[in-house]
């Protein structure tokens, strides 16, 4: 096996070691990454439903409050702006879902889950949380929720203090058993924005390639560059030292020498060798002339 061919094939080894071990030494940062990125994303699309909630509480809903007595208008409950904006993501990226789950709600639909409540309950107990994000598992997979908590505002008991203080427009419609009895401040519900966990994966695969082809690329051509400078610095010329070591075995000391232009291990080289050169045509002149 050649010189050019050894070195390569230890170049090819040491280069798939070294994309193999930074692909397990980046593998978790990629991931973390991904997963941030992920949650920042869920975290603009709560900060769009919270926005939804602002603009219907405060510019929607006084506006038709006093109509609200003889007619309800879900248009004017935050939630229900905040769902609906929702719906608008959720058309491009049918995976994704948010929900406003409470312990006791107006609407059945919005009673938390037992994973949900866990929530709740922690936001209860730990009033200073403002976020909560974790990676759950369902029958469908895995998913990353990020949850925030629904304080009660002075507004919210308008229609949630007693039943006898709500309209009467939206006790027809949900009854009177459910949805009452919220405090000033307390924790009511959460938001919870979910987010398929291969949406990550995806991310993550992406990262990956940002990172491992660039290096990939780099080795190549770090490869061909050493691979140019062997061929120019090492190869050729033990091939002309080579040519010439037999040229003068087989006989032929009219050979011209080989000089090496640099002064490296290859020049002491070619030095050496046009000394024996040298030494060898001599010794044959002076046989010669013995003979003679």
């Amino acid at each position: 096996m050649k010189i050019r061919a050894k070195f390569n094939l230890m170049m090819l080894g040491v280069s798939a070691a070294g994309v193999g071990i930074f692909i397990l030494a980046a593998d978790q940062l990629v991931r973390s990454v991904a997963r941030q990125e992920v949650i920042q994303s869920a975290r603009l699309m709560m900060d769009g439903a919270s926005g939804a909630r602002k603009y219907t509480s405060e510019q929607i809903t006084p506006l038709i409050k006093d109509r609200m007595e003889h007619h309800f208008y879900p248009q004017a409950v935050s939630a229900y702006a905040a769902k609906r904006s929702f719906d608008v993501i959720r058309a491009k990226y049918p995976d994704y879902a948010y929900r406003e789950a409470s312990l006791n709600p107006t609407s059945s639909q919005d009673a938390a889950a037992d994973w949900e409540a866990d929530i709740i309950n922690s936001f209860r107990v730990h009033p200073k949380t403002a976020e909560i994000s974790f990676e759950r598992a369902t029958p469908t997979g895995r998913y990353i929720e990020l949850a925030r908590p629904i304080l009660v505002k002075q507004v919210c008991l308008e229609c949630h203090s007693t039943a006898a203080a709500a309209p009467r427009s939206m006790v027809a419609i949900y009854g009177s058993r459910n949805g009452f009895g919220w405090k000033l401040n307390e924790v009511a519900a959460a938001q919870v924005v979910s987010v398929p966990i291969q949406v990550s994966a995806e991310r993550a695969a992406y990262i990956r390639r940002l990172f491992v082809v660039p290096f990939a690329g780099f080795l190549i051509v770090m490869c061909a560059a050493i691979n140019l400078l062997l061929n120019l610095v090492v190869v050729r010329p033990i091939e002309r030292i080579a040519a010439t070591a037999e040229a003068v075995s087989m006989g032929d000391l009219t050979t011209p020498e080989y000089v090496h232009p640099a002064a490296d291990e290859i020049g002491r080289l070619s030095q050496s060798f046009n000394r024996m050169h040298r030494t060898v045509v001599e010794a044959f002149r002076m046989l010669g002339q013995a003979e003679a």
